[in-house]
Formats: C-alpha cells, structure tokens, sequence
C-alpha cells in the first residue's frame, strides 16, 4: 500500500468538495479548482476527511494511488493558502519588469523578452532582480517558472541567469592557465 496514497486528506472549515464519480470540485477563499481522476482509484468522503483508495493491486493502480492523493492535497492546499515560487535574476544588467499583464525580461538577448503568465496566476517584481509567481494551482506556476528560468537558464562558471530562490549552482573552475 502507497504510503502516501494511505494518508487521509483533512479538509479545513471553509472549503467545499464535491465529489461526482472521478471529478472532484475544490471550491475555497482564494478560488476553485476542478479535475477528473482515474477511474481505477476510488474517492470518498466521510465529513471533513478525504480518502484514496484504489480498487486493484495492478502497477498502474499502484501509481495512480499516491498521485491522485498528492494532487487532491495540493488542490485544498491551492484554494485555501495558494502557492508562490521565488525567482531571482543574476547579471549584470538583468532584470525584470511588469508592463502591464506582461513579465518583461532583459537577460542579454538582443531584445527584451515578454511573457503572458495567464489570468489565473500572479506575477509580482518587488525588485528588479527578483520574480514573485503565485496562483492556486500548484501544476500552473511551476510550469510557468520553468517556463521563465528557460529563458536564460543559470550557468555554472558565473552563475548568471535565471534560478529559484532556493536554487543552488554548483560552480565549476574555469580554463587553468597555460603552464610554461
């Protein structure tokens, strides 16, 4: 048995679920999420507690179980806190702006590069060099950071480019000297 899957779900006092076969609607303070699960993993509810169990002991069944647990999980988690991920632009000369609903970036390319994070998320820039992404939907800003730091990835020699807060670069030396 997954020991995630296992785990019961407690559902805080202001969020409603409503559970209809393998759909599930969160519905919380900062919004409402929807996803349709599997049908080989069945979903109950009894009160203020979710459980995930599956109906077979096949490996797909198997897979499905800690994820479909996980995912209901960060869905609660989404529409009562939300999630944030923390970005910081390193370089000279790098940094980010907001122009209008627009994220706005000058990471030594030829022309400033401009994303549209979607109505659904929240971009802030405190400072120049640091990116504030935040929504209910875990899935939606992690992609959308991934999409970002891809626009210039941090290298090892210096570090520059685009990396999580809490990212760490291994660096490595550079080219040694010509011996004589």
């Amino acid at each position: 048995m997954s020991r995630i899957g296992r785990m019961p779900i407690s559902v805080p006092d202001g969020v409603v679920i409503n559970i209809e076969g393998n759909s599930v609607f969160v519905k919380g303070p900062k919004g409402s999420l929807a996803k349709e699960f599997s049908p080989l993993i069945t979903i109950s509810q009894q009160e203020s507690i979710i459980n995930v169990s599956r109906n077979g002991d096949s490996p797909q069944e198997r897979s499905l179980h800690g994820l479909t647990r996980a995912l209901l999980s960060n869905m609660v988690v989404g529409v009562t806190q939300g999630f944030e991920k923390k970005m910081n632009l390193v370089g000279v000369g790098y940094r980010a702006a907001m122009q209008g609903p627009k994220l706005v970036l000058t990471v030594g390319k030829s022309h400033p590069v401009e994303m549209d994070p979607g109505s659904d998320l929240a971009v802030v820039v405190p400072q120049p060099n640091t990116i504030v992404i935040s929504g209910i939907d875990k899935e939606k800003v992690g992609a959308f950071a991934a999409q970002v730091r891809e626009v210039r990835p941090p290298e090892p020699y210096k570090g520059k480019g685009i990396k999580y807060a809490d990212e760490i670069i291994k660096r490595k030396a550079g080219k040694a000297g010509v011996k004589k």
